[in-house]
């Protein structure tokens, strides 16, 4: 509520005192502006990337790189657990991966591929029809919109293929950075790092990566994992998270980087290990 009621009853008592003084009140100051203030647009990602540097990680080249190499003996050879067989159909498969589980997709493109495993074959079998194989996913009717969409455009534009190109990918309807990197990465080998909420976890728990937002933690790990990693980087990284360090009950006793991790986590858990992390 506005002071202009209080300010009223303060400034007749200040003119009665006035003219006991004999002093001239000042004029009346001019009306307030509204107090509403104009919404500012959402920072581009190159404006984020000028924003003030990003904490430091916790932990020097070697232990990055022992880190890693721990992550890459248990799984030397890392894929997706999406279900896929082209580009085309793991491009799909990320699209509806969206705020739904790899097993709930692959449950559902099962279904969707017996029908339609080609752009082609997809924009014939039509909105209706996509929806009727994805129903069980959330959003399914914006994502059945979106991949009959791009599946046109890769027929119309690419000849029925997906491109190996970044912003050709983040063109089509349904497909975000997260996205562009996954398939970049898990098609064409690409060394991209897409970062999705269990990646953003571990990164920012574990010290490795620190960052605010997806882009932040993206630009952190480009920054800090060894060229040779890179490739398979966002594997080891989302299913680390995904079975190992989770949210709720990460499982510390059977984790591969157990001795290297410097989460306080884990060292307020069991302050007798911080002696024995490297260079803890």
């Amino acid at each position: 509520m506005s002071d202009r009621h209080s300010g009223d009853d303060a400034a007749v008592s200040n003119a009665a005192r006035l003219r006991k003084t004999a002093v001239k009140p000042r004029p009346a100051s001019a009306p307030t502006k509204s107090r509403a203030k104009a919404v500012k647009p959402a920072p581009t990602r190159a404006e984020l990337a000028k924003r003030a540097p990003l904490k430091r990680p916790r932990y020097t080249r070697a232990e990055t790189e022992a880190i890693y190499e721990r992550l890459a003996a248990v799984l030397p050879n890392p894929q997706t657990e999406l279900s896929y067989h082209s580009p085309y159909t793991l491009l799909v498969a990320v699209v509806l991966s969206a705020q739904a589980t790899d097993a709930g997709v692959n449950k559902a493109t099962a279904k969707l591929y017996a029908a339609a495993d080609t752009p082609e074959a997809m924009v014939a079998l039509g909105e209706a029809g996509v929806r009727e194989h994805i129903k069980s996913l959330g959003l399914f009717n914006m994502k059945a919109k979106n991949v009959v969409k791009l599946s046109q455009i890769l027929v119309d534009e690419y000849g029925g293929e997906v491109p190996a190109d970044r912003d050709v990918l983040q063109s089509l309807p349904g497909v975000g950075r997260k996205t562009a990197s996954v398939v970049l990465n898990e098609a064409f080998g690409q060394p991209t790092i897409a970062v999705d909420t269990h990646i953003f976890r571990v990164a920012n728990r574990l010290g490795l990566a620190p960052g605010k937002t997806p882009d932040d933690v993206e630009r952190m790990l480009e920054k800090v994992t060894p060229e040779r990693f890179k490739r398979g980087a966002h594997h080891w990284l989302i299913l680390h998270g995904r079975h190992v360090c989770k949210a709720r009950r990460p499982l510390c006793d059977v984790c591969q980087i157990n001795a290297l991790c410097k989460s306080p986590e884990r060292i307020k858990a069991d302050p007798g290990l911080s002696e024995g992390v490297p260079g803890g």
